[in-house]
């Protein structure tokens, strides 16, 4: 058991799966499995995986949320307390792990606060790719060069954190030239024009969100070979 900040919990060659506390649909985890094989929990995030039978090969977050049954039922040497309060489970889990891409699931639930805190940590932690999966939608911040191989059609919003621009192809309505903001304009409900999308953004602070049929092509995409943000 570690208290404190550890770096690298995790470092791992294949996407990770981090399951949270929140709700998540029943075949939420299995999904996300398939992949992104290896599994760790944030917090009581860890008593979903042991209830689909699954055991997380770490338990990172503060503890608060992770009740003593569950937390028997994990060898010690998996447990890894960070004990500080000024940050989410999920932003200690997600700055403990190094990986090509985390996909989060228990992230995006029935919460509005919990989901806002949520996307705060993406662009947080923009270095460290991440994907969360809801229920209809998934989330997850837009790299420095995005290209989805989406059927003609397809939804793909856009949603600003802070002021941002960029530029895009394949889109119904295109964003060149567009100065984002969230106060001003927003970019929901575009559409895929042709079979592949292309967006280049200029700075961490766009949120590309997607129909859960699109959790394939989104992984794909994410752990191609490509650019990615520093860390603040």
């Amino acid at each position: 058991m570690t208290d404190g900040i550890v770096s690298r919990i995790i470092d791992s060659a294949d996407p990770v799966t981090l399951v949270g506390a929140g709700a998540a649909g029943d075949g939420d985890l299995h999904e996300a499995i398939s992949h992104a094989p290896r599994l760790v929990a944030a917090d009581g995030g860890a008593r979903h995986a042991l209830a689909k039978g699954l055991m997380p090969e770490a338990v990172i977050g503060d503890f608060d949320s992770l009740d003593n049954v569950t937390r028997a039922a994990i060898p010690a040497d998996r447990l890894h307390r960070v004990a500080e309060q000024q940050t989410t489970d999920f932003d200690k889990a997600l700055r403990h792990i190094a990986a090509p891409l985390v996909l989060g699931v228990g992230f995006l639930g029935e919460r509005l606060d919990h989901l806002l805190a949520a996307q705060t940590v993406l662009l947080r932690r923009p270095e460290r790719r991440c994907l969360l999966l809801g229920r209809g939608d998934l989330v997850f911040l837009c790299p420095p060069r995005l290209l989805l191989d989406l059927p003609e059609g397809s939804r793909v919003s856009l949603y600003p954190m802070a002021p941002v621009t960029g530029r895009s192809e394949g889109l119904h309505w295109p964003i060149d030239g567009i100065g984002f903001a969230p106060g001003g304009m927003i970019g929901t409900s575009n559409r895929v024009a042709g079979d592949k999308v292309l967006i280049e953004m200029e700075a961490p602070l766009m949120l590309v969100i997607l129909p859960r049929a699109a959790l394939g092509a989104a992984v794909r995409s994410l752990v191609a070979p490509g650019p990615g943000w520093p860390a603040p």
